[in-house]
């Protein structure tokens, strides 16, 4: 798996298609960097790649759209640099509470901080609690701030009435949506490629009922963490109602009841 940067050289329209647009791309191999990534995460692989005079080495991480991807696909470093980068704007705006009204500051963190705590997580599907914990504590410490409660406040009723989802129920819920999004036929082909639409031999019941086909996991360990096998799992355990609503704001809307049940009153 490899990361590549590129610079646009040239960009031209045919003069006898207007529709076709042909661009010609050059990789800046000072900016290239290249990410090996193990199905046996105990293997390393150090090799490297001869380009134009060039020697490009393997890394342990590369970043992309801001998201930094580990060789081992466990998301460590990028958690780290979220929550430190969450925790610098929480300290800001701590510094300005006394002058913030309870809704201005709601406005604020969920601007500054719930933001980056969503941003492409996704990505972070399968990890085992402990390690989206940090992130965790960044939304418990973020909804104390919005409140103005100490820093040992119980967490749970500040999340009730703010009305948010804890991390692991905010990833579920945006890896959900993709699934809505493919069995409804709105996602792009990628999404499709990678999910299966469960279709029944007989004419049967469940024909109706938007399932997504589980992929075996015998023989390969790599797919415990993996969307193709988590997502399907996910989305067959929600009730029909939800799998099967009319649209996106519909199915959101009750996704997240559903979310907010399971955690907040259980």
């Amino acid at each position: 798996m490899s990361e590549q940067r590129h610079n646009y050289r040239a960009c031209s329209f045919s003069s006898h298609n207007l529709t076709g647009l042909s661009v010609e791309l050059q990789l800046n191999l000072a900016k290239t960097e290249m990410l090996v990534v193990s199905a046996n995460p105990t293997l390393h692989h150090n090799f490297s790649i001869q380009m134009d005079g060039a020697t490009i080495t393997t890394s342990k991480m590369v970043k992309s759209l801001g998201v930094t991807i580990d060789d081992q696909l466990n998301f460590s470093d990028h958690i780290s640099r979220t929550a430190r980068s969450c925790r610098f704007a929480l300290y800001n705006i701590r510094k300005i509470r006394p002058f913030l009204s309870e809704h201005a500051a709601q406005l604020l963190v969920q601007a500054l901080v719930l933001s980056k705590l969503d941003y492409c997580n996704s990505l972070l599907a399968g990890l085992p609690a402990n390690s989206i914990k940090p992130l965790q504590l960044l939304q418990n410490a973020a909804a104390r701030v919005v409140f103005n409660e100490p820093k040992r406040a119980h967490v749970t009723p500040l999340l009730v009435r703010l009305h948010w989802l804890p991390v692991a129920a905010r990833i579920k819920f945006k890896t959900l949506m993709f699934a809505y999004k493919v069995t409804s036929g709105l996602a792009p082909s990628y999404l499709h490629s990678l999910l299966q639409i469960y279709v029944p031999s007989r004419n049967l019941r469940s024909v109706n009922e938007r399932r997504l086909v589980v992929p075996s996991q015998r023989g390969k360990k790599s797919l415990s963490r993996t969307l193709t096998l988590n997502l399907p799992s996910w989305w067959n355990e929600l009730p029909n109602c939800i799998r099967t609503a009319e649209s996106l704001a519909i199915f959101k809307k009750r996704l997240k009841t559903q979310l907010f049940s399971l955690h907040f009153t259980s």
